[in-house]
């Protein structure tokens, strides 16, 4: 069972790249997936998620309205549009599956790198000026 994120690449600032998650070894339909990302020296973060039925997304205040999140649930995939880069957006992107997710959830809960068990290796985006 794993997930394999790949999409990432250099991108000049105000340039747009699409990250894709897939998942294999079982069905991922009804996981919570979220995106993190972690920069040079740098926490991981949460970007963004996406509930179990697609219904809710969840984004991080510095990706609002710049990203989009989404899923293909038929094809275990999970992807993370990401719209006007910035420098600061340079980071490793990691997909990670939530199995246990709580329906009803909110932005707290999705945004916990703690309630994803598994991770994918991560994609490197790289944002030049």
């Amino acid at each position: 069972v794993q997930l394999q994120a790949s999409g990432g690449g250099l991108v000049q600032a105000g340039g747009s790249l699409r990250l894709s998650c897939v998942g294999s070894g079982r069905t991922f339909s009804r996981d919570a997936m979220g995106w993190f990302r972690q920069a040079p020296g740098k926490e991981r973060e949460f970007v963004a998620a996406i509930s179990r039925t697609g219904g809710s997304t969840f984004y991080s205040d510095s990706v609002k309205g710049r990203f989009t999140i989404s899923r293909d649930s038929a094809k275990n995939m999970v992807y993370l549009q990401m719209n006007n880069l910035k420098l600061e957006d340079q980071a490793v992107y990691y997909c990670a599956a939530n199995r246990n997710a709580i329906l009803s959830a909110g932005l707290s809960y999705h945004s916990n790198e703690e309630v994803y068990e598994l991770w994918g290796q991560g994609t490197l985006v790289t944002v030049s000026s």
